[in-house]
């Protein structure tokens, strides 16, 4: 307990409050609810035969069958009305493919919610990093959530299978000694099967929960920036910015200074005048001349 209160203590277990990983906990109860329903069932129904002559009838025909439904092994006997030894008959039908591929899904799903559950309160940044660890999470989630939907829908096609094949009524038809119309046949009850139509319901809400997360986890991957265009691309590296234009100096006459000490000033850009020369542009001012001796 000490060491869970200071994992609490320490913030790593909050990742458990966000949807990502709430979402995360349901999966993998749910999954639990699934694979426990389905693999854990076992059933009887019982039938009665009436003979004709009363000694030989058989009140108590109880027939019982279990998980993964291979019901084409399961047998009961019941009376020939005829005397001598009973006859034996089989129920129709192998139902263990959905049943099991239902059941493997759920344990599967079991162990990955386990392990993302670990990854999120213990190496979250690790997860976050690159968008590697949410990428490979998005992927898994949406094999996860197509696999429930087909298992599902495997499952609630086998289990409506096994009710038929179960149904005392059907069952007796199978009895040699219920052809004769003297004798009478009948159920006394039927197989519950309240907990197989749970399996089922368990399995749809894993598919909606898988689903469901794909949106949080989708959202950790990094792509949804991409899509939207907001991924800005680092700078390219600019110019030095000219100094002379930029504080707004005029060019100086690399002349200057040199013709004896006269300083011109400059006004207007220079250009070509009408005889073919170049002039400069500039109005020179009057200057003055200091002689030395």
């Amino acid at each position: 307990m000490d060491v869970v209160n200071q994992l609490v203590a320490q913030g790593q277990f909050t990742v458990l409050k966000q949807p990502l990983g709430f979402i995360k906990v349901l999966q993998w109860i749910f999954a639990i609810f699934a694979f426990s329903t389905c693999g854990s069932y076992s059933g009887m129904f019982k039938m009665r035969v009436e003979c004709k002559n009363r000694t030989e009838s058989n009140l108590g025909i109880e027939v019982e069958f279990e998980y993964p439904f291979r019901l084409h092994q399961v047998y009961f006997d019941a009376t020939t009305c005829k005397g001598g030894k009973p006859d034996r008959s089989f129920l129709i039908g192998d139902y263990s493919s959905s049943a099991e591929f239902f059941v493997t899904i759920a344990v599967f799903s079991f162990l990955y919610s386990m392990a993302a559950l670990s990854v999120y309160c213990f190496i979250l940044e690790k997860y976050r990093e690159n968008c590697k660890g949410a990428q490979i999470d998005f992927v898994v989630s949406a094999v996860f959530a197509f696999m429930w939907l087909v298992s599902s829908c495997a499952w609630a096609k086998g289990l409506s299978d096994v009710k038929t094949a179960t149904d005392p009524e059907r069952v007796i038809t199978f009895i040699p000694a219920c052809e004769d119309p003297e004798n009478s046949c009948s159920e006394v009850y039927d197989a519950k099967v309240s907990g197989l139509n749970t399996s089922v319901a368990f399995g749809f809400i894993n598919l909606i929960l898988w689903i469901g997360n794909l949106w949080f986890v989708f959202k950790e991957t990094g792509w949804m920036a991409a899509l939207s265009g907001t991924y800005v691309p680092s700078q390219e590296k600019q110019p030095a910015p000219d100094t002379f234009a930029q504080g707004g100096y005029a060019q100086q006459d690399p002349y200057a200074g040199s013709q004896g000490g006269y300083q011109p000033e400059y006004g207007q850009q220079g250009g070509y005048n009408e005889e073919g020369g170049y002039s400069q542009g500039y109005e020179q001012q009057p200057t003055s001349y200091t002689n030395q001796m």
